[in-house]
């Protein structure tokens, strides 16, 4: 018992300190993890072997962790040092494209295609963030769009926080529709059996519905902001798109290596080669390819986000350690007794609220075995089930800006570049649309299954 208070006290404590602001969040989750580590496993458990799992340095180590003929996803207990090495191979990337021009000139194409106009502009990045983030892992998507909406901002004279929002929570919907979109939906798919197209003709209905619905939604919110200060845009001065690229060779060279990075994460399953492996592997070609620049990349790389999701990574498995998972798992079955709408109502909606405060893709791995025996005991469809936790942990991540690894990133790179989103302005903003989207996907899995 002693235990359990303890892990959820310093999950609160490094909740609570997140969203003051008033200290730095890798600080404060790197002190949490700290005190989770001695504190927690230390003193109170005296456990090496949580520390050991918590810590989870020996799967880097594996063969499994670069290759996996099982095309299974890390779903164990800890620092998730895939998605970690991950994250940095892709912001070593992006600022490769961004060190020869790209873009810019991305961003002044586009500008260019819709006639400079701001909200043709946001409606286009939203669709193109929901639609990458079904094929391309949603932290990828986000670090390239939020680099492309910050410029857009400066050319077009508008505040790039509204639209960074927004791709934010499309790419975290779009990354529902389909298995290889987000995380929990493979783990999900390989723990179940489930395939790309089942995805897809599930919970990729779902999500096209609610993408028609949020697209309306974030229009009438930010249309005012967005429209506010760039009345006066001499569009026969913008520059030429072509005049951006600072190094045509290293352009074509850069470009080649973001689409076999896409081609890698989409085949990914099919290859066995792991996020792990494609985003080092990625690096160590954006360093090859930028020569003597390499430094000035590495250099670049955001640090702080990665130390943030070590600390956040070593909290969470102080609960998972201590079982307070598991205890929410079984409170679930518990309460939901035999009505299959009250079933699935319970799963999305918990999911929902969970994952918008901790790391979605442990909660997913523990919440499978939950539906499995749902599914048995309560004579409710496996796979019912199965797209209602798909739906609660992939949108419920939406809701702060700690729930999803997209959330953290793209707030980062807009702190980064001079645009910090509090916590208030993050949760006023998406806290709605995702309680909008789990009540419609309720909905529509009541009526299409049930």
């Amino acid at each position: 018992m002693l235990p359990q208070v303890i892990a959820v006290a310093i999950f609160i404590i490094m909740f609570g300190l997140v969203i003051t602001e008033k200290i730095e969040r890798h600080i404060v989750t790197l002190f949490c993890g700290l005190l989770t580590i001695v504190v927690l496993f230390g003193l109170c458990m005296r456990s090496t072997d949580a520390i050991m799992q918590t810590l989870n340095v020996r799967t880097l180590f594996t063969p499994e962790f670069w290759y996996n003929a099982g095309s299974s996803e890390d779903g164990s207990t800890g620092i998730n040092w895939a998605t970690i090495l991950f994250i940095a191979g892709m912001m070593i990337m992006v600022e490769g494209m961004a060190l020869v021009g790209f873009f810019r000139w991305l961003c002044m194409s586009i500008a260019r295609l819709v006639k400079y106009k701001t909200i043709p502009v946001f409606i286009t990045f939203m669709l193109m963030s929901a639609i990458l983030s079904m094929f391309i892992d949603c932290i990828t998507v986000i670090l390239f769009l939020a680099a492309v909406t910050v410029e857009l901002g400066r050319l077009l004279k508008f505040n790039p926080v509204p639209m960074i929002l927004s791709e934010i929570f499309c790419a975290n919907l779009g990354g529902a529709a389909t298995m290889c979109g987000d995380p929990p939906n493979i783990i999900i798919g390989t723990s179940l059996g489930y395939t790309f197209a089942d995805f897809v003709v599930n919970t990729g209905v779902i999500v096209l519905v609610a993408l028609i619905l949020v697209v309306v939604y974030f229009y009438f919110f930010f249309r005012k902001e967005l429209t506010a200060n760039n009345s006066d845009i001499d569009i026969a001065n913008m520059p030429d798109p072509k005049k951006v690229i600072t190094n045509k060779k290293g352009f074509i060279i850069h470009t080649l290596i973001f689409f076999l990075a896409v081609a890698l994460l989409v085949t990914h399953a099919m290859t066995g080669l792991t996020v792990a492996f494609i985003g080092v592997f990625i690096a160590l070609l954006t360093l090859i390819a930028a020569g003597k620049k390499a430094p000035t990349l590495i250099a670049k790389a955001d640090y702080k986000t990665l130390l943030f999701f070590i600390g956040l990574f070593v909290v969470v498995g102080g609960l998972e350690q201590t079982g307070i998972l598991e205890i929410i798992s079984a409170f679930i079955g518990k309460i939901s007794g035999g009505n299959p709408r009250l079933i699935v109502a319970i799963i999305i909606w918990i999911s929902a609220v969970a994952s918008a405060f901790i790391d979605n893709i442990p909660f997913a791995a523990t919440m499978v075995p939950v539906i499995k025996s749902l599914a048995e005991t309560e004579n409710v469809s496996l796979a019912v089930l199965a797209w209602a936790l798909s739906m609660g942990t992939d949108i419920g991540g939406n809701a702060t800006p700690i729930g999803a690894s997209a959330n953290v990133v793209g707030t980062s790179v807009a702190a980064k570049k001079g645009y910090p989103i509090s916590w208030r302005r993050y949760c006023v903003s998406l806290v709605p649309p995702t309680i909008m989207v789990l009540v419609a996907a309720t909905l529509m899995i009541w009526f299409r299954y049930l």
